[in-house]
């Protein structure tokens, strides 16, 4: 019998009884919160994980223990990847094409949320440039190493909902600056990317999927002020009331990390590719307003997603 999940099973639970040995997962923003737990979890089920920070000391520090915790076999190697950095991807996916090994998962953890406006080494606003264009690159240029059968993972968030993708103005050139709207852009991206991967790869079996953690304290959230928290609380609480739903809750660091693992080796592929996942689920299509759970139409059209391929590739100057 299939085993249901939901918004507060943890990493775990989800893992219980999955043999992971042989298994090679590579884990961006391995260096703190989601991305240290995710690595433990599938190496505590014999995955040999390949963890990239931008940061490696930080890395080395947030990982010290992991190996302790490994099963059947189970490594970490953490590589160098500093996803404001186009030459810092280049370099980093070029040094594990060369290496030749191949991968089961990729997940795109890594990330950056509400920050003031800035920009990456290469020009481009700081979470669309870190969040989708970095991890655009990277995982276009390491493709050829994802195994049939495999997947790609991204990391996204309930925050697609402030906002879709501007095509015609991503970097905040002619659009007043909102932190929100941007990470809402970013996150949108990430879905889009996915739905975009799994469109062109499925026929090699494999797959792509999309997926929201939930609201978890970790450093993501260093930019926001605890009067900036308490505000947005508060407003998600006002429209849950309106729709009966739940209120905000937090989820701890391992419940966090369950959708991950959930969807890179659970999840039957056939239901998660092109999809967008939360509490270990696929999330239903919701167009609401005030509505926390689900996914936008804008986040899973075809179209759409094309067209953010085709600028992506316009703005970091390769093609895939």
């Amino acid at each position: 019998m299939t085993k249901i999940f939901g918004a507060e099973s943890t990493t775990d639970e989800v893992l219980d009884g999955i043999d992971l040995t042989g298994k090679r997962i590579l884990v961006t923003g391995v260096s703190a919160g989601l991305g240290v737990e995710t690595a433990r979890a599938l190496m505590a089920h014999g995955a040999h994980v390949v963890g990239a920070a931008r940061d490696l000391d930080k890395a080395r520090v947030a990982t010290a223990g992991l190996d302790a915790a490994a099963a059947g076999g189970a490594t970490l190697e953490l590589v160098e990847l500093d996803l404001a950095s186009l030459a810092s991807v280049r370099a980093c996916a070029d040094a594990l094409v060369a290496d030749g090994r191949p991968f089961d998962v990729i997940i795109a953890n890594a990330g950056v949320m509400a920050c003031p406006q800035s920009q990456t080494q290469d020009g481009f606003e700081t979470q669309f440039g870190t969040n989708h264009l970095g991890h655009f690159v990277v995982v276009n240029r390491i493709a050829s190493l994802l195994k049939p059968g495999g997947r790609l993972v991204n990391l996204s968030s309930a925050g697609h909902r402030f906002a879709d993708v501007d095509l015609d103005d991503p970097n905040f050139e002619r659009t007043p600056y909102d932190e929100w709207v941007a990470y809402g852009r970013s996150k949108t991206a990430n879905i889009l990317f996915a739905v975009e991967f799994d469109r062109r790869h499925r026929g090699a079996g494999i797959r792509a999927t999309a997926l929201h953690p939930g609201a978890i304290q970790t450093e993501l959230s260093r930019y926001m002020t605890p009067e900036a928290t308490e505000r947005l609380i508060a407003a998600i609480n006002d429209t849950q009331r309106a729709a009966g739903a739940p209120l905000f809750n937090y989820k701890s660091i391992p419940q966090g990390a369950a959708t991950s693992v959930w969807a890179a080796v659970v999840a039957s592929a056939d239901d998660i590719g092109g999809r967008y996942c939360e509490d270990c689920h696929v999330a239903e299509i919701q167009d609401g307003a005030g509505i926390r759970g689900g996914v936008r139409p804008y986040a899973l059209d075809p179209d759409h997603a094309k067209a953010l391929w085709a600028k992506s590739e316009e703005m970091v100057g390769e093609r895939f």
